[in-house]
């Protein structure tokens, strides 16, 4: 290496040693203002969304090759699935969103500029997994594919429509149905890889320090570790596949004095949860 080389090189390090000492100041100040009372400066919203956009871009090949999205019959079981799970944020034409929206920062977009620019893929692909630091929540444990498609018709079709023609739709529609638990095709056995991600999604790490799992620093209920050699759960029931899959779906049924609540799992996914813990048998050292 010449002796310009070199030098080129030492600056280089020093430039990025100063500006991630810089960085690390000023997290440790806390001079980013999270709030979500105040939006993002322009530079930081405008990078996250080009980061977003091209997130999302370079992964719609895993969604699978669109229906057809003109059918009536789509269009409208999606334009069920937006009101009960969209409208609330992202509101509709002549429709605004519910208050709850109103404190999300990033605000939740106005989605008759998606309907209009996004392809179908791009769409399935947020819908179904969500954005992370958005708000914006995956729904691959709530709709199935099929659905998830019938709510991008809708998106597609949404634009189309006038304050007036979406009242009329919207009037024809079946009243909301109230809660539903997760969307299943088919009983399996347990599958340890849905049930790690099915864990994070629904927020046991909120609640537990689960091996393997970023999560909160304080935690309401014990550690899982080694919960695949505990004898109990909750100290109540044997430890066993099917009593797994008893808890998780009803808990306070098996302890009415447990603080752990019913999440709204389908039977497939406290499947495949109870796979996944039954893998835990690290236990932790005292």
């Amino acid at each position: 290496m010449t002796i310009r080389l070199r030098t080129l090189a030492i600056a280089l390090g020093l430039l990025i040693a100063l500006a991630a000492g810089v960085s690390a100041l000023l997290v440790w100040r806390g001079t980013y203002d999270i709030s979500a009372t105040n939006q993002h400066t322009d530079t930081v919203f405008k990078v996250l969304d080009y980061s977003m956009r091209r997130s999302v871009q370079s992964r719609i090949e895993q969604a699978p090759a669109p229906p057809d999205l003109g059918e009536a019959r789509r269009v409208r079981s999606g334009a069920v699935h937006y009101r009960d799970q969209c409208l609330q944020c992202h509101g509709a034409p002549g429709v605004a969103p519910e208050p709850l929206a109103f404190g999300l920062t990033p605000a939740p977009a106005n989605l008759l500029a998606a309907g209009r620019t996004w392809a179908p893929g791009e769409i399935f692909w947020v819908v179904k997994h969500g954005i992370k630091m958005t708000g914006m929540p995956a729904w691959v444990y709530r709709l199935g594919d099929d659905e998830v498609w019938d709510v991008v018709a809708f998106v597609r079709a949404m634009p189309a429509m006038s304050p007036r023609d979406y009242a009329q739709f919207a009037a024809t529609l079946p009243p909301p149905a109230g809660p539903r638990t997760s969307a299943s095709t088919g009983l399996r056995t347990g599958d340890v890889e849905a049930g790690r991600r099915a864990t994070e999604r629904y927020l046991c790490v909120t609640c537990h320090v689960i091996p393997g799992f970023v999560s909160a620093q304080h935690h309401v209920g014990p550690p899982l570790d080694g919960m695949g050699k505990r004898s109990f759960i909750a100290g109540v029931l044997p430890n066993t596949p099917e009593n797994m899959v008893r808890w998780l779906l009803q808990p306070q049924q098996v302890d009415p004095l447990s603080a752990m609540p019913a999440l709204g799992l389908g039977e497939q996914d406290a499947r495949d949860i109870a796979a996944f813990l039954a893998t835990l048998d690290k236990v932790p050292a005292k």
